[in-house]
């Protein structure tokens, strides 16, 4: 699959991954169920769901670091900026360094161009807030976001899943 392919793929995800309510039991869900996948598959990795105004869910599991939850702060940053995923955003702005070019004057201690990011999206009214993971490599972080929201809106993961990656 080309890049332009992916990010085709991403925008679809995009679409369909789209909620007719959300509130904090759906959050608990799906960042509960991140978090018992993470557990069970030993994934180091730090989970942070929320509305743009207020955290909804986080989950720190072994092995991740301060680090990984100031990535995802900056990824979820990116989608309330551009109201897309930041695997999208890597692809589509192609930077080597993860940093947006400067005329988009986006400091990289705020704004990081790194796969993680997820709109929490609700039809008829756009995105509220983000889904973020961070301790993977960038594609798996996304593939993570996009398993448990299919499952939530029971929509068949291999319908929305980006094809493995052999570098």
């Amino acid at each position: 699959m080309s890049v332009t392919d992916d990010i085709a793929k991403i925008a679809e995800q995009e679409e369909r991954l789209a909620f007719s309510a959300f509130d904090e039991a759906t959050a608990f869900s799906i960042g509960s169920a991140i978090r018992g996948r993470a557990l069970a598959e030993n994934m180091p990795i730090v989970i942070q769901i929320g509305v743009w105004d207020r955290l909804l869910f986080f989950a720190a599991l072994p092995g991740s670091s301060n680090s990984n939850a100031d990535w995802v702060r900056r990824k979820i940053n990116v989608v309330k900026m551009f109201q897309k995923s930041t695997y999208r955003m890597v692809l589509e702005q192609n930077s080597p360094d993860r940093a947006f070019k400067t005329g988009h004057g986006l400091p990289v201690t705020e704004y990081v161009l790194a796969g993680g990011g997820f709109p929490l999206v609700i039809k008829g009214v756009g995105a509220v807030g983000a889904f973020g993971v961070s301790g993977l490599p960038e594609r798996q972080d996304h593939g993570v976001i996009v398993d448990a929201l299919c499952d939530q809106l029971g929509i068949e993961r291999q319908a929305l899943a980006l094809p493995v990656k052999v570098d």
